[in-house]
């Protein structure tokens, strides 16, 4: 399991380094081989290759003729990108992802369960100033239910 925050940096080619305490996570049948895409908020998702085909496994469910599960699956997979990681451990981060994160020197990597996101640390503390909720009220109505 993911867990964790970290701040590094996107190098001049676009390519960020998983921090070790991460990798060590990553399970070897993911060959260190990682899957990115556009995340639900404003970062960017991304998936050892074993997390990955499950998550593939379950747009592969979907009815493509529901336009929902159509726009979803055209959403998710038009920006999915492969890569794996090199001798210095880092993955190259596409341009279009960035710019969709608004991620252009400094990132924060999250570790958040099954996959690792990539935010603009000024972008992830807006989000965190955005709910109306405390983590405390959040909390319950979570583990609660």
């Amino acid at each position: 399991m993911f867990k964790g925050q970290y701040i590094y940096s996107v190098d001049a080619k676009g390519r960020i380094s998983i921090p070790a305490k991460l990798r060590k996570h990553v399970s070897p049948e993911s060959n260190d081989t990682f899957i990115m895409t556009q995340g639900t908020e404003k970062c960017i998702d991304v998936y050892p290759l074993n997390e990955w085909n499950v998550i593939e496994a379950k747009v592969h469910q979907l009815n493509l003729f529901n336009p929902d599960h159509a726009r979803f699956s055209r959403m998710l997979l038009q920006n999915a990108f492969e890569d794996t990681l090199d001798s210095q451990s880092r993955i190259l981060i596409p341009q279009n992802l960035l710019a969709h994160a608004g991620i252009t020197k400094d990132v924060l990597i999250l570790g958040v369960s099954t996959k690792i996101e990539l935010w603009n640390p000024s972008v992830y503390e807006n989000y965190l100033n955005s709910s109306e909720l405390t983590f405390e009220q959040i909390a319950a109505k979570v583990i609660t239910s």
